[in-house]
């Protein structure tokens, strides 16, 4: 059976990823020395660190809201952001950055496989789609990869010619 849904699931396979009109997860965190992903200049209310965090604690709950009916939220706020400024440890970045992309494969797996409809509402939600969680996936990520770029401006760490 040809699957009806096969153009709109290549877009949105593009959107998630970036490039077009968006730049890339990749491109956003490539080159970001260590020492300043803890630092918050001037008036910004957030780091490099909180920012990866939250975008990985959001898609996170995203997809498993998708794929699993039992999925507890996290509380809103305080669940979505990270309790300190920069990582705890060395690793933790680097461990926040597989999370996240391993979480964008799976959700980009999930909207691909021609067995889900992506109009159809989730049995357990409260009218959402697949379609309208991989939009929500899409936008949030661009908005925060957006203020991670404006944060390396202002640590003068972010070159124009980034792709």
């Amino acid at each position: 059976m040809k699957d009806s849904q096969a153009g709109l699931r290549k877009h949105l396979q593009e959107l998630l990823r970036g490039g077009s009109a968006h730049l890339t997860f990749e491109q956003a965190i490539r080159g970001l020395p260590s020492h300043l992903r803890g630092r918050q200049p001037g008036k910004l209310p957030f780091t490099a660190w909180r920012l990866l965090e939250h975008l990985r604690i959001a898609q996170w709950d995203i997809l498993e809201f998708c794929r699993n009916p039992r999925h507890v939220s996290p509380e809103f706020p305080s669940g979505y952001w990270p309790p300190s400024a920069a990582p705890p440890h060395a690793a933790a970045w680097e461990r926040s950055v597989k999370a996240f992309r391993r979480d964008l494969r799976d959700m980009e797996k999930l909207i691909s496989d021609p067995s889900k409809d992506l109009y159809e509402p989730l049995p357990h939600g409260q009218g959402q789609t697949l379609l309208r969680e991989a939009l929500l996936v899409a936008d949030h990520n661009a908005y925060h990869l957006g203020q991670i770029i404006l944060l390396r401006r202002l640590l003068g760490v972010w070159k124009d010619n980034s792709a």
